[in-house]
Parts: C-alpha cells; structure tokens; sequence
C-alpha cells in the first residue's frame, strides 16, 4: 500500500526565528495587528510504501529524526498517514 505523510518541521521554540519575525512586521505594516507570533519553517511531504499506517508513520518518524529535521535548531511533528488512491 501506498501512504502520503506529511513532515512538519518548526524551529525550537526558544531558537530565534528571524524569517518568522521578518513575517510577523510585515504582516502587521499591512494592518494584521491581531497576529501575534509567527514561526517559519517547512512541510515536507513523503509518498511511502508500507503494509499499513503505523509502519507508514514509523518509516516517516524515522527519516525525519535522522534527516529532515535537526534535532538541535527544530522539532517536528507527523500528520496521520492517508492511503493513496
């Protein structure tokens, strides 16, 4: 079976996010003063072949730890897998 995950990758929340403050002053110049915080990061999809969800989970958990995320700047967080098709 094939499975579509979704990686979300953030900066830790006490890393400096200069992108996200960068977002947060323009948005607030064009009059979006309610926005308080933004934090810029990535979201990475992944197509994976898996017998069911866990292991889609388990195989996308494992790339993000050891590739797609570094674990000393950014934390990361996996949607559920959906079957394809």
């Amino acid at each position: 079976m094939t499975f579509t995950v979704y990686v979300n990758v953030l900066p830790h929340p006490e890393i400096l996010d200069p992108q996200g403050k960068a977002t947060l002053n323009g948005l607030h110049h064009m009059e979006f003063s309610a926005i308080r915080q933004v934090r810029v990061g990535k979201r990475i999809l992944l197509t994976v072949e898996a017998p069911n969800p866990e292991a889609a989970s388990q195989q996308a958990q494992q790339a993000a730890h050891k590739l797609l995320a570094n674990p000393i700047t950014e934390v990361f967080e996996l949607e559920q897998p959906q079957l394809v098709g």
